[in-house]
């Protein structure tokens, strides 16, 4: 563990805590397991947007626009409470605490095992504990810290599995995550019925690697992923559950087939792509190819022609010329998927891709990433055009959002009909007759 001294501070007392959580589903799974430990030893839990003694943002580090919003958010901190003991925990901090430590206003920052010690941490404010930075050995980290947050009482993101064994060229997350880790089956099946008490409606099962869960580095593994769902399958429970992003490698025909016969699994698949041209597959250090994508792809819809299927891409990586982008655009014309997560890729320090030769020029990343963006709303009104006519069951959340209140069919068609607050956290039965001008299904 790496300890950096910071000059000290006034003494200060907390009591009123706000946290702020950029990036994946997993961080906001974590940040709700943090802020429960909070309240548990009574610290007042506050909106970010309100006074508080101490502000906590929970980092992300897959984007150059993740590091802006950090900066933005201390410097809210701030404006709010000028005096506010300010803490960087996460990804971010684990793999950039001296920079972290340079935003003016930061007085601590905690990395991949220490974030959940936090509470420790404010308890010694005044001790010389609160005017330390503490980055671990990543590859030391082989803790499983098990969390789920919940969505306005309707939907729960429960984390299973954490940190990722792949070397993709791009990516920082195995450095500031580390090794594959997971739960156990038992210890997952014993929050789902916490969940299920809270008269929580659907849990999205979510992993940085999700399809990994099962390995352990200090143990045999004795259960997949595959192994995982069928005993979900097996609970009494009217929860219904959704599988977030998952590598095509490790989607298999069994899983597939499973989810196409599960009573209690929704048809909606999240699958990166990255990239539709086999050779930047290879730059990206990608476990497949396209054949193996679009297999996935196909057998999915055979099965289940209702299904949702979304992809994550990246355009602008280093050695994709304008031959290899209309590649990729166009294998994704071609498959059936219903939308794209667009990212313009940007270099990370401490990656393989920053070594790599033709780099393509900022504006033209740009151009690219709107070309793709254009057309998954294309793919998207497709897919939602497909559904009028059909009958789902739509979870409906709690908020009066001008008039309207809001839900999302078992495939993820966004759908919304005039406020009733009796529909709130219930899934109602709703025909799809239209699509509105605001792309919602009505």
């Amino acid at each position: 563990m790496s300890l950096i001294t910071l000059p000290s501070k006034s003494k200060r007392k907390i009591s009123s805590v706000a946290i702020y959580t950029l990036g994946c589903k997993l961080n906001f799974s974590e940040s709700s397991y943090i802020s429960k430990s909070l309240k548990d030893n009574d610290y007042e839990i506050v909106d970010f947007k309100d006074y508080a003694d101490a502000y906590v943002i929970n980092t992300c580090s897959v984007t150059e626009n993740a590091d802006k919003k950090f900066k933005y958010y201390v410097k809210q901190a701030q404006r709010i409470n000028p005096d506010a003991f300010i803490a960087a925990i996460g990804c971010y901090a684990q793999l950039k605490p001296k920079d972290l430590l340079d935003v003016e206003g930061v007085d601590l920052v905690l990395g991949a095992s220490d974030k959940f010690n936090l509470l420790d941490y404010l308890k010694n404010i005044d001790n010389d504990l609160s005017n330390k930075v503490h980055s671990c050995n990543i590859n030391e980290v082989n803790l499983f810290k098990e969390s789920y947050s919940l969505n306005h009482r309707t939907r729960a993101f429960l984390k299973v599995q954490d940190g990722c064994d792949y070397k993709c060229s791009f990516c920082t997350i195995p450095l500031a995550r580390g090794k594959s880790r997971s739960g156990t089956i038992d210890n997952v099946l014993k929050n789902i019925k916490k969940i299920d008490s809270q008269e929580i409606k659907e849990i999205v099962l979510t992993g940085i690697n999700l399809g990994d869960f099962g390995k352990n580095h200090e143990a045999n593994n004795k259960y997949n992923f595959y192994d995982l769902i069928k005993e979900i399958e097996n609970l009494e429970t009217n929860i219904r559950f959704r599988i977030s992003s998952i590598e095509p490698n490790l989607l298999t025909d069994e899983i597939i087939e499973f989810i196409s016969k599960s009573e209690k699994f929704v048809p909606h698949f999240h699958i990166p792509l990255q990239s539709g041209s086999d050779s930047v597959l290879k730059l990206m250090r990608r476990r497949y190819d396209s054949s193996l994508y679009k297999s996935r792809i196909k057998m999915i819809k055979e099965l289940m022609p209702k299904a949702s299927i979304g992809v994550d891409v990246i355009v602008g990586f280093p050695g994709e010329d304008d031959d290899k982008f209309l590649e990729s655009m166009n294998f994704i014309e071609e498959i059936d998927v219903s939308y794209l997560h667009v990212f313009t890729y940007s270099e990370r320090d401490n990656t393989h891709a920053i070594t790599l030769p033709e780099i393509v020029n900022p504006n033209t990343r740009s151009k690219r990433s709107k070309l793709l963006r254009l057309l998954s709303s294309r793919k998207k009104s497709d897919f939602y055009n497909r559904n009028i006519g059909t009958t789902n069951n739509v979870l409906f959340e709690s908020e009066n959002k001008n008039g309207y209140i809001e839900g999302f069919s078992e495939n993820y068609l966004r759908f919304r009909t005039s406020w009733d607050p009796k529909l709130k956290g219930t899934i109602k039965q709703m025909k799809f007759s239209e699509i509105d001008p605001e792309g919602f299904a009505i």
